[in-house]
Order: C-alpha cells, then structure tokens, then sequence
C-alpha cells in the first residue's frame, strides 16, 4: 500500500477573531509633499491601510463605525504580522488601535 504525498495547502483566506480586524497596509511614502524623495533609510512610516476583513465580533457591534475596505489610521504596536504574501503588508489589528477612520460622506446626525 502506498501513501499518496498531498501537497501543503495554502491559506487563502484569513478571519479574525474577537475584537479585530484584517488590515493591508499602505506603502511607506518615499517622497515628501513637495516631491523630494526620500532615501528608503528615512521613509515616512505610515499606519494607514484599508480593512481587509472584520471578525464577526465587530460586524455585529453597532458601536462600531468599521467596515471592509474602509481607510483607517491604526497604532502599530499591537499589530500582528501575517505572513501570506511575499510583501508583507497584512496584519490583524486590535479594533482598540484603531484611532481613526477616513470616510467621504458627513456622517447623518
């Protein structure tokens, strides 16, 4: 009898749990607003990116203004790296690091 090898699968998919969120990570900007550019040694870390994915904790909390796709402005030292892509820009992010949200419209009152 012969063991079939079954190749590792890879994750394709990734949810959070608890009070998280999936956030993709901006580019650092390499060039100031008057278009010098920066060597990489003096990049302008950023901790904006967009909401991947929401854990079903915050999808269902009304309090909560977060939805996927949405730009926010998060505190990266609880960010937790997620290694599934060769530029790593993925992290789950503790909804309480979450500072900001950039949005188009007023919010209705």
């Amino acid at each position: 009898m012969t063991k079939k090898k079954v190749a590792p699968s890879s994750f394709e998919y990734v949810e959070p749990i608890g009070d998280r969120v999936l956030v993709r990570k901006d580019e650092p900007k390499r060039e100031t607003r008057g278009g010098i550019a920066l060597p990489d040694a003096a990049e302008i870390p950023t901790i904006t990116g967009r909401i991947v994915t929401i854990s079903a904790v915050v999808e269902h909390d009304d309090e909560l203004p977060l939805r996927q796709y949405d730009k926010i402005l998060f505190h990266p030292k609880n960010a937790i790296p997620v290694d599934l892509e060769h530029d790593n820009q993925l992290f789950v992010v503790p909804v309480d690091d979450i500072v900001a949200v950039f949005r188009r419209e007023t919010p209705a009152e």
